[in-house]
């Protein structure tokens, strides 16, 4: 997909929708820049959030305990609902699998367009 910008001032380009979309972007999210080959890049920066960490000995804070324990109720639901993967004998049957997924998303994503 090809958009275009217009650069504003202080250098400032508004991402369009789709793209941020694509790219899993958010209002606040880091990206960082480079300029390769005659084309600008940018990417998404990963930030670690350190308040997710066990403080130094090894515990976590109860305000932490509770995001942990929510987010294992979420995949416990998960779980006895079926939204799970099946186990893979190699990692070449899961790239297989990895494969037929995106195409079945794409042309899912093909016919709504058509509509």
């Amino acid at each position: 997909m090809n958009t275009a910008g217009k650069i504003q001032n202080k250098g400032q380009v508004t991402i369009p929708t789709a793209i941020r979309r694509q790219a899993g972007l958010a209002k606040g999210d880091l990206v960082n820049f480079a300029f390769l080959r005659g084309k600008i890049v940018m990417t998404p920066r990963l930030v670690i959030d350190r308040s997710t960490f066990p403080t130094a000995d090894g515990e976590y804070t109860a305000a932490q305990r509770r995001i942990i324990d929510a987010r294992l109720t979420r995949a416990e639901a998960d779980i006895k609902a079926g939204r799970v993967s099946k186990p893979f004998s190699s990692h070449g049957d899961f790239i297989a699998e990895l494969d037929r997924e995106a195409a079945r998303l794409s042309a899912r994503k093909t016919r709504r367009r058509a509509k």
